[in-house]
């Protein structure tokens, strides 16, 4: 019998190897993210001893810059004209930027409450202003690296495919960073204890070193980013700021998109304090088997997020999009309060097998939902860019993934906060973080943490569950009603091909075809074109209307 021939390629889209160095990038880029959120914050708090309510403040800070960083470099971006294209040119030249700011974050003095006025100031101040410069670096390369998705394909499912596979690479590299950053660099400040008088410096050394060669790989694979070729043709209008703020909250779907990830964000408490929490409560300061502990929970929420992710887009084809988007919030959020519950029932037997495996099944369904939250939020927001495209005849791939940008950011900021008050409540700030360790480092220390700590045990358990949970479940509020349906989205896709024929045959402007010469050139070619429901072509109009007065 002979072979069924494939299927001709469609030529607007990426290909195998354009997909495999995008992903490649993503990885490189997430572990970048992980050095700084996970690595920098444990380096600042737990290393040079920067008080916490000091990082926390600087993290707030460089959130509130980010809230208008992020709209104008997806502003920028849009309106980028290149013989790449957009997205491309920062994905070609961003990241070597990021390496080098990076990388200057951990060249740092330690802190002490008795040390002058003016080191002080100059430790924190370098601190911020190292971390401001990063987060506007990350920025220039994680808004394109996005908003590429939209621009390489014009095949719905190639994108949901794109976008599922950028989320497990972005899971993946950010698991990897976030997994080996502390625990290696304590490994490597061990191993440097035995050569230096002083332990701190000596943990210092070894987070800087680790610190360095970890951002020159990440390099290297971000930069593999730059391979791509944008495909999907552009506009040749675009907003200003201020009108980008104004469509970001005019277009209803994105809107309760944005808010629902920002209310989310307190699930990222888990990235900053669960190493943190691994490392004192498995740790102990360098027990033997706390890498058996770090790779078995490790590889539950991990395992869970990926497994997931593998799944989202058969999901989301099969479901409607905003229902599985609100299931998976659910299913995430009941397992992260059980954590705290299960904290509360055997604070002292939670390293012991039995406790250790009910945690592991209450991390993966908490991964698991997280995982095809993540999957989703990134493929509505690129239904949101095609509908945006559809109403004015502009496409905002950059601002609209800025949205996305900024509602992580903001959630690292937020979380930092509620971190910071904790922390500093319970006197696991400053000084009072080098004292524990002097009693917990030294290898003769027979002191156990979670005997010796309990407050802070307790405070990480709940830091790591409870708002989270919270989160996780108000985020379903936006999404309830969600207006954009996966039958109507596959509408204004088909009105957009039908458009952008029309427009090459032309040789006009995408954004200048009318509705009526779209509708006549699918009569004509015997395509059926669907209307979209009234509420979506009234909104269409009322945007029309409100463009040509503009």
């Amino acid at each position: 019998m002979s072979k069924k021939p494939k299927a001709p390629r469609n030529p607007n889209t990426y290909t195998p190897k354009e997909r495999n160095l995008y992903l490649l990038g993503m990885v490189g880029q997430n572990m970048i993210y992980n050095i700084i959120n996970t690595g920098l914050v444990y380096y600042l708090g737990q290393v040079i001893f920067i008080p916490a309510m000091a990082t926390s403040v600087i993290f707030a800070v460089a959130r509130i810059w980010d809230a208008i960083n992020d709209p104008m470099m997806g502003t920028i971006c849009d309106h980028t004209h290149s013989k790449w294209g957009k997205c491309k040119p920062y994905l070609m030249f961003v990241p070597g930027v990021v390496c080098i700011i990076t990388i200057l974050t951990f060249i740092n003095a330690q802190y002490s409450e008795t040390g002058s006025l003016s080191s002080k100031v100059f430790i924190i101040g370098w601190a911020g202003l190292s971390y401001i410069l990063y987060g506007m670096s990350y920025t220039a390369g994680d808004i394109p690296l996005w908003g590429v998705t939209a621009l390489m394909t014009d095949d719905e499912k190639q994108r949901a495919n794109l976008l599922s596979l950028a989320r497990i690479a972005a899971g993946l590299g950010g698991g990897l960073a976030l997994l080996t950053i502390v625990n290696v660099s304590q490994a490597l400040g061990r191993v440097l204890m035995e050569r230096m008088d002083d332990p701190a410096t000596a943990m210092q050394y070894g987070f800087i070193i680790v610190a360095v060669v970890m951002t020159l790989i990440s390099t290297a694979l971000f930069q593999c980013a730059g391979a791509v070729k944008e495909r999907v043709p552009q506009s040749e209008r675009h907003y200003t700021l201020k009108e980008n703020f104004q469509v970001m909250w005019r277009n209803k779907p994105f809107r309760k998109i944005l808010i629902s990830a920002i209310l989310r964000s307190p699930f990222q408490l888990l990235t900053l304090i669960a190493i943190t929490l691994l490392s004192y409560y498995y740790g102990n300061g360098g027990r033997d088997d706390y890498t058996l502990y770090l790779l078995f929970l490790g590889a539950a929420i991990f395992g869970g997020q990926f497994i997931a992710m593998a799944f989202a887009p058969a999901l989301a084809s099969k479901f409607e999009k905003k229902k599985v988007f609100n299931f998976c919030n659910f299913l995430s959020g009941i397992p992260f309060a059980l954590i705290f519950v299960v904290y509360l029932i055997a604070p002292q037997d939670l390293d012991k097998w039995s406790w250790l495996c009910v945690l592991f099944v209450l991390f993966a369904l908490a991964g698991a939902g997280t995982g095809v939250v993540n999957v989703l939020q990134s493929v509505m927001i690129a239904d949101c860019v095609d509908y945006e495209e559809y109403t004015t005849g502009v496409r905002p791939d950059g601002v609209f993934f800025s949205g996305q940008s900024f509602a992580t950011k903001f959630g690292s900021g937020l979380s930092s906060i509620i971190q910071g008050v904790v922390y500093t409540l319970i006197g696991f700030s400053g000084d009072g973080v080098a004292r524990v360790n002097e009693v917990l480092l030294p290898k003769d220390s027979t002191v156990l943490f979670k005997e010796a700590y309990p407050e802070i045990a307790m405070a990480m358990f709940f830091l790591v569950s409870i708002p989270p949970a919270i989160g996780c479940l108000l985020s379903i509020i936006p999404t309830w009603k969600y207006p954009l349906t996966n039958k109507e989205h596959a509408k204004i896709l088909e009105f957009l091909r039908v458009r952008r024929i029309v427009a090459k045959e032309k040789g006009i402007d995408v954004g200048k075809v009318t509705e009526a010469e779209v509708i006549e050139t699918a009569e004509k070619s015997g395509i059926n074109l669907e209307p979209v429901s009234e509420d979506l072509a009234s909104v269409a109009a009322k945007a029309r209307i409100h463009n040509s007065n503009n």
